[in-house]
């Protein structure tokens, strides 16, 4: 809203018992009773229209029939664990964790045993009956033990940065969710200040059409008052429209057709002051999934390389014969065998390097990413604290001072002291604070859910730094 109209419109209030004075023959004094009169009353009609339709919004009823079904009125938070509990890229995340848990069952287990079976002296190739000879064999590898256990470690790692990925995602989710769920909340309160506009303009086109036909307007300002009307029902349609999209956005989070009624059971409120920045960046440094995930790889490589240093340790492989010469009795042969690191520049050069600096590569991004997070709890902090701070100025300011100018001005109009062109000026600047505020109230519950991404946590669990009202 521009501040210039604004001032006009509270200069105009001056001038109200002067204009008054022409067409009733009363006092000055009286005039200016009459004009605060008649603004208290618009005041306190425009407020309780305010509240009417608000309160109809926010408090819906439990379920609607409609003809696409009964609606489903839901709270910001039954949003949240529904997207959690139904959305199809949470599923495929869990199942991608239950695959990196078998995959550590098959990097701890001990290789199978191996069957063989040797006819010998045969006197054709097919002819195993005429064989002098039948040896069977049974064969074991056994890792050496420390081996199966660093590759535990190993795969024990990866499981962690799998579930770890996962929480990330429903971080991520339930913030998108939140997001959404408030763009449905700001386009259903657009929508009910336009109705709100609507009827302030069919009032005005009533009032100005009256005194038109009493001679005391002029054709043209019933025109005017006619394209507010049309602009008002034309605002009207668009709201109902992105009304219907951040329905259509939050039933594809929930699984749900996108078509399915949906109605949201919270309102639009100021969040409450942010946490002590100092104590969001220490929780974002434990919580954040990222975080804790490159920590859990770190061990997982430093696993790795302990075992690829330990390529000198032999496995052991152990073998058992039969042999069964026909017309003597049966003998057994027992064998052991163990592996040999000959080329060791092999191993040291290849696979306990290539592990080394993975090591060192994980440690610089781990730097990189400390810091990043940092960053990005710093910048989320300063666009919550920022946008708490204009939600705040317009409800406080702004939006009563134009309320303020409007209720003046239709007064002023009322009296005769007004053009049409003040009093409609002075209603759009009123409608453009309201509707400045609506998107500031949007706009700070989103930043609020951005820093909660942030930190990794909501901001509830941490205790409330310096209070911003």
């Amino acid at each position: 809203m521009h501040v210039g109209k604004i001032v006009g419109a509270l200069t105009l209030a001056s001038a109200v018992a002067v204009h008054a004075q022409q067409p009733v023959p009363r006092t000055r004094s009286d005039s200016a009773a009459r004009a605060d009169s008649a603004a208290g009353a618009d005041s306190a009609r425009i407020a309780h229209e305010m509240n009417r339709i608000r309160g109809e919004a926010q408090h819906p009823p439990p379920a609607i029939l409609t003809d696409s079904g009964p609606t489903l009125v839901i709270t910001r938070q039954q949003a949240v664990d529904s997207v959690l509990a139904h959305n199809p890229t949470l599923i495929a995340a869990r199942e991608q964790t239950e695959q990196a848990r078998a995959r550590h069952t098959e990097a701890v287990a001990i290789p199978d045993p191996s069957l063989s079976a040797t006819i010998v002296g045969q006197n054709g190739a097919v002819s195993p009956s005429s064989a002098t000879e039948h040896d069977y064999a049974l064969n074991l590898t056994v890792p050496f033990p420390d081996r199966i256990r660093l590759r535990g470690k190993v795969a024990g790692a990866d499981v962690r940065t799998a579930e770890l990925s996962y929480l990330q995602l429903r971080q991520q989710l339930a913030s998108q969710t939140s997001q959404t769920y408030d763009s449905l909340l700001v386009a259903q309160r657009h929508l009910d200040d336009f109705q709100q506009a609507k009827q302030l303009a069919q009032d005005f086109l009533t009032r100005t059409q009256a005194r038109y036909e009493g001679g005391t307007s002029p054709k043209l300002d019933v025109i005017k008052a006619k394209v507010d009307v049309a602009q008002a029902q034309n605002n009207i349609i668009s709201g109902q429209r992105d009304v219907a999209n951040a329905k259509a956005s939050l039933n594809r989070l929930m699984g749900r057709l996108l078509g399915a009624n949906i109605a949201p059971a919270d309102s639009l409120e100021i969040p409450p002051a942010l946490p002590d920045l100092g104590v969001l960046e220490q929780r974002a440094a434990e919580l954040r999934p990222e975080l804790r995930s490159l920590a859990a790889q770190r061990a997982g490589a430093s696993a790795a390389t302990t075992l690829a240093k330990e390529f000198w340790l032999p496995d052991i492989s152990l073998g058992v014969t039969r042999l069964n010469v026909v017309g003597t009795p049966a003998t057994y042969d027992t064998g052991i065998g163990i592996g040999f690191p000959l080329f060791f520049w092999q191993h040291t050069g290849g696979e306990v390097s290539e592990s080394e600096h993975h090591e060192k590569e994980l440690a610089a991004t781990n730097r990189d990413l400390a810091a990043q997070v940092n960053q990005e709890v710093r910048a989320a902090y300063a666009g919550a604290a920022t946008a708490l701070q204009q939600a705040q100025y317009l409800r406080d300011e702004l939006v009563p001072e134009a309320q303020q100018a409007y209720t003046i001005a239709s007064s002023s109009y009322k009296l005769g002291g007004s053009s049409a062109l003040e009093v409609l000026d002075a209603e759009r600047d009123f409608l453009d604070a309201q509707t400045q505020y609506t998107d500031a109230l949007g706009a700070v519950n989103d930043a609020i859910a951005q820093l909660e991404l942030a930190v990794g946590a909501p901001l509830a669990s941490a205790p409330s730094g310096v209070p911003h009202d």
